[in-house]
């Protein structure tokens, strides 16, 4: 069985190993795991809840036909760790994993005609579990595996790379994940999402910008450290709003920070709980000011707290559109949980299980007709260019670190931005970022 080794200040990021933290490494580490725990909140994950939360944006919309086209090709083994039986369960993420499966499997042709062998391992995103969850893989032979979404991945990542196994997820939520030249993580999580912000404060000329978060550990220093080059860059300043999570209503600390920073627009980091608690807050203490939303403060649950209209005319930051009515990869998500996954609800957070898998779909013109190993899918994610990203019209991914050097592990920075509408629908969508 596979053990991670363990890594001291004087090893460095080749094969197996992690490079030492210089001060800016520690510090991007930092904000690396506060700013990437807000990825899977942009990507609807409340990590508090096990429920199946669904966005406001509505899945319902034009489908397509799935016909009969069945792989025949010898199997690519592809793992999927995801968290599910503990304390966050989310099991849509893997009915929705297993129906990309099915859906390549029998309708698909496969990837580049090779069935998909989907080895599921259930972690509750804990060390034990996550660790066995590799081990398993490692025994299993995985050719590659993909996380819809783990807090866990510094401990699956070692023990995949020792054995030569790349690991893919939707974003990063470690400094190893981010820097690892084993990991490919699809989408730049929330250091993509802050780049945009900043991207797009400049557009609608935004002078002062402000983030609102909780005061969980150094999330507010951390945030900051990498939000702040950001911001300066696009010629906007940067304050961050520290609210005690303890409280039930911030208002006065929230009117309090808005009037002495006087910033244009506000953006909030939180789980749904502090994305509504804040946007009643802002109803009162700055009402009409811009707001920027990542997927989590526009969940059904908040928009039902908060009403439709506290959203209204905001600015949203997501890797995918459900919205979108023309797109043919929307159209087939659409299609493969209807027939797949009935019981999922589509609009919450299963589609991050759908890329995750779909995604490598993708690669397939780099593979090899004959049997699909380890280094043939690690070639193929490294030689990776503009793959699109599934159910998200515009994005795509190119793993050959240039996405952001400093985190060579990211393979875009794209980010879908949309206006919210009076309904609640995402309208008028274009991609920042993508390079």
């Amino acid at each position: 069985m596979y053990r991670p080794h363990s890594i001291r200040r004087h090893d460095i990021t080749e094969g197996n190993l992690v490079k030492a933290p210089s001060r800016r490494a520690r510090r991007l580490r930092a904000a690396g795991v506060v700013l990437a725990a807000s990825a899977a909140l942009a990507g609807g994950l409340t990590a508090c809840s096990s429920d199946e939360s669904s966005s406001t944006t509505s899945s319902s919309g034009p489908t397509v036909e799935l016909t009969s086209n069945p792989a025949s090709g010898e199997a690519i083994k592809i793992g999927f760790i995801t968290p599910e039986g503990g304390a966050v369960s989310l099991p849509q993420l893997r009915e929705a994993g297993e129906a990309a499966a099915k859906y390549l499997n029998e309708n698909g042709g496969g990837i580049k005609g090779h069935k998909v062998d989907l080895v599921v391992c259930k972690e509750l995103e804990e060390p034990a579990s996550a660790t066995s969850c590799a081990n398993q893989m490692v025994e299993q032979k995985a050719s590659v595996v993909v996380s819809p979404f783990t807090s866990t991945g510094a401990v699956i990542l070692p023990i995949l790379s020792g054995a030569n196994i790349p690991y893919v997820a939707i974003s990063g939520v470690s400094q190893a994940e981010m820097a690892s030249p084993m990991a490919f993580m699809l989408t730049g999580g929330s250091v993509g999402a802050m780049s945009a912000m900043a991207t797009q404060a400049a557009k609608d000329g935004v002078k002062k910008f402000s983030v609102i978060i909780g005061d969980t550990g150094d999330a507010a220093a951390s945030t900051k450290a990498l939000g702040e080059p950001m911001f300066k860059a696009a010629g906007v300043d940067l304050s961050v709003i520290t609210v005690p999570t303890s409280i039930a209503d911030p208002t006065p600390n929230i009117t309090a920070a808005i009037n002495e920073n006087k910033p244009d627009a506000v953006t909030i980091l939180g789980d749904s709980r502090q994305c509504t608690t804040a946007l009643k807050a802002l109803q009162t203490a700055a009402p009409g000011m811009k707001q920027y939303l990542i997927s989590t403060c526009i969940d059904k649950s908040v928009v039902d707290a908060v009403g439709v209209d506290a959203i209204a005319g905001g600015t949203t930051f997501t890797t995918v559109n459900l919205d979108d009515q023309t797109d043919e990869s929307v159209k087939v998500y659409r299609s493969v949980m209807a027939q797949y996954a009935p019981d999922v609800d589509p609009n919450g957070i299963a589609y991050m299980g759908y890329q995750a898998v779909m995604a490598l779909n993708g690669l397939g013109a780099q593979l090899p007709t004959g049997a699909v190993t380890a280094q043939d899918m690690t070639n193929a994610l490294r030689t990776s260019k503009n793959v699109p990203v599934p159910a998200a019209p515009g994005l795509t991914y190119t793993c050959d670190g240039k996405a952001m050097p400093m985190l060579p592990s990211l393979c875009g920075m794209g980010v879908l931005v949309s206006k919210v509408s009076s309904d609640g629908k995402l309208t008028d969508t274009v991609v920042l970022n993508q390079h």
